[in-house]
């Protein structure tokens, strides 16, 4: 059953919605549908008994700014989730989830990707999920002073310990009660979405880009938005066109720019801080998961070799190398 109720003008839109089943083609159905993408998002989901019974459960309560929700699952399932949506925080109750084959801890809040798409694994679940709507993160965040002007970016490697676990525990406990007091429309509701959102802020503080202090110069205000763009975009293709578009700037002034203020070109420097974004990305990674040729790709390397030797000429030394010192 599904029901997005429509509130009145400049109120967020009641959410609440349930499905549940039986057969594991059912199960990929409603949960790819949910996140999947689209259709051929679906397609890379895959879902299956694991001792000979199945079934699946899911219901969601919120709005559209915040929802809570639950899965519960007997079986087996895998698939590929895709880049964009809502900030979503996982809280594994039982059974086992992989992302990008790192298995997550058990009653510990963990942030999923959101800025590119990423691999799970997960088998006989019990999952208690918030979802954040990124705008509204974003203007929180704002009004905290977390942030600049371009877009918000989280450590999803990081690791919270047993006091953070338990504000998150205690932040869906108020949520829950919020609701089953009065409803989405209630000051309870409002006043445990804003609490959440401070929690979430303060677990999952935003990533900020050091960027020169060139860019603060007025004859630099245009290449600081190219500048920005790269950093808020490093997972995606990106053009020389693409900045002329972000910046206001013609093709030529883009490459003029970045050759006058950083002394390379436009897409070496997108390469730059790809290889930052990986070297944080394995600083903290398992090192038995293999995870460099994963983590290469989803900062655009297609090919392996040439990543390599340019990671190893900016950090001096190899991506496993940094792997096999990572915290872990």
């Amino acid at each position: 059953m599904t029901d997005q109720t429509p509130s009145a003008a400049g109120v967020p839109d009641t959410i609440r919605f349930e499905f549940s089943g039986h057969r594991p083609e059912d199960a990929v159905r409603d949960l790819a549908g949910v996140y999947g993408g689209d259709v051929a998002g679906a397609a890379r989901w895959v879902a299956r008994p694991t001792d000979g019974t199945f079934d699946h459960r899911y219901t969601a309560l919120g709005d559209t700014e915040v929802t809570i929700r639950r899965a519960q699952l007997h079986g087996a399932l895998h698939g590929v989730v895709p880049a964009g949506g809502d900030h979503v925080v996982l809280w594994v109750g039982t059974g086992r989830v992989e992302i990008e084959q790192h298995a997550l801890p058990l009653e510990v809040p963990v942030l999923l990707p959101a800025d590119q798409e990423f691999a799970f694994r997960t088998a006989d679940h019990d999952l208690r999920i918030v979802h954040l709507d990124r705008a509204l993160v974003r203007r929180v965040a704002g009004l905290r002073g977390d942030v600049g002007e371009h877009e918000l970016r989280f450590d999803t490697h990081r690791e919270l310990g047993p006091e953070a676990a338990g504000r998150w525990r205690d932040t869906l406990t108020a949520l829950a009660r919020a609701l089953r007091a009065g409803g989405t429309e209630s000051a309870a509701w409002q006043e445990a979405k804003s609490a959440a959102l401070e929690v979430f802020l303060d677990l999952f503080p935003p990533v900020l880009d050091d960027l020169p202090a060139v860019l603060g110069q007025p004859r630099n205000a245009r290449l600081r938005a190219a500048v920005e763009y790269v950093h808020d975009h490093a997972s995606e293709p990106i053009s020389i066109s693409d900045l002329s578009a972000a910046s206001g700037l013609s093709v030529r002034s883009v490459q003029e720019s970045f050759r006058r203020v950083f002394d390379v070109s436009p897409l070496t420097y997108l390469r730059q801080v790809r290889l930052d974004r990986v070297r944080a990305e394995l600083t903290t990674a398992d090192p038995q998961a293999g995870a460099v040729g994963d983590v290469a790709r989803r900062w655009g390397f297609a090919h392996l070799g040439r990543f390599s030797a340019a990671y190893a000429e900016r950090f001096g030394e190899y991506p496993k190398e940094t792997l096999r010192r990572s915290v872990h």
